[in-house]
């Protein structure tokens, strides 16, 4: 908007809206710049259509946050036409032109997109694969993992391995933030090793966890990023992650062991080395995209997860 003049539009699940609270009341609001804006926004856990856990209570005040906000909405179903869409978008043009911001919420289903898309690279391991090794690495100690399918596997793999769930908190939502968890977890519990599994969308979104993780430099954390360089939970699109140096990253945030691993011996061997340096590492594993079609979901609550956890740390 301020090289070109144009109306900027911004596309998010309502996850995001979270995160667009600050910019938007402080910065584009009509009082400050009064830069327009337009959101186009999935919405996940509408009230009355089953979503996981975490969808719920942000899908209940999905509309009632852009009305606090001062954001007017349009709301596109199944049923809705290009007409409506195109009426409602004159209307939104005179709050445009105020410099005010509005939105389009999206139910779920509404878009479609006919043609099949494909990610991959060509990396040689998986993620679950990944989370295998690193579950028998850590033996009992604690587990954070980042949202989406890394969590939805390592409860699989416990399952499978006949194991208790009580070593592992599974982020569910609040993505980005895993790591800051296990820094918490660490920084009260030295006497026990913590494991961080994280993912490259999840560790480029709040990357200032790192220089946090950092500077304070617990000996008895382990911060692994699985990069497939993609958001492989919600379609696979692709993350910057494939371009960046995160081991670089890591060292300049003050991690004193940081390094990548492409193959699965050099995965193992690094990983017995992280559990004996009592010493903050980072470890990025380079991940192919793809995971099982039957991968299910945890039958636990988060409530149960996060008791079962705290029973464990002695809380």
């Amino acid at each position: 908007h301020l090289a070109t003049g144009k109306v900027p539009v911004a596309y998010m699940q309502n996850s995001g809206e979270g995160n667009i609270i600050n910019p938007v009341a402080s910065l584009l609001n009509d009082k400050v710049y009064a830069i327009p804006m337009i959101f186009v926004i999935g919405w996940r856990g509408e009230p009355g259509i089953h979503d996981e856990p975490q969808h719920i209570y942000q899908g209940e005040v999905t509309l009632k946050l852009l009305e606090d906000m001062g954001i007017r909405y349009f709301v596109i179903g199944k049923d809705t036409t290009e007409e409506e869409v195109s009426a409602a978008m004159q209307e939104f043009r005179k709050e445009l032109d105020r410099g005010e911001d509005v939105a389009f919420v999206i139910r779920k289903g509404a878009l479609s997109y006919e043609e099949k898309v494909e990610y991959r690279n060509d990396n040689p391991m998986i993620r679950e694969e990944i989370i295998r090794h690193i579950v028998q690495a850590s033996g009992e100690d604690p587990i954070v993992s980042t949202t989406g399918k890394a969590s939805r596997e390592l409860f699989e793999i416990r399952e499978h391995n006949g194991q208790s769930h009580k070593y592992d908190f599974l982020t569910v939502g609040s993505m980005g933030h895993s790591s800051s968890i296990a820094l918490g977890i660490a920084l009260n519990r030295p006497d026990m090793q913590v494991w961080c599994i994280d993912g490259d969308g999840a560790a480029l979104m709040h990357m200032g966890a790192m220089a946090l993780i950092g500077a304070n430099r617990p000996k008895n954390l382990v911060h692994i990023v699985i990069n497939n360089a993609a958001h492989e939970t919600v379609g696979g699109m692709p993350t910057v992650a494939g371009q960046v140096d995160l081991v670089g990253v890591a060292k300049a945030c003050g991690y004193p062991h940081s390094l990548r691993v492409h193959d699965l011996e050099n995965l193992v061997r690094s990983l017995q080395e992280a559990k004996a340096a009592k010493e903050l590492t980072f470890l990025e594993v380079c991940a192919r995209i793809g995971s099982r079609a039957d991968l299910g979901r945890p039958t636990t609550t988060p409530m149960d997860v996060k008791k079962l956890l705290m029973n464990s740390l002695g809380v």
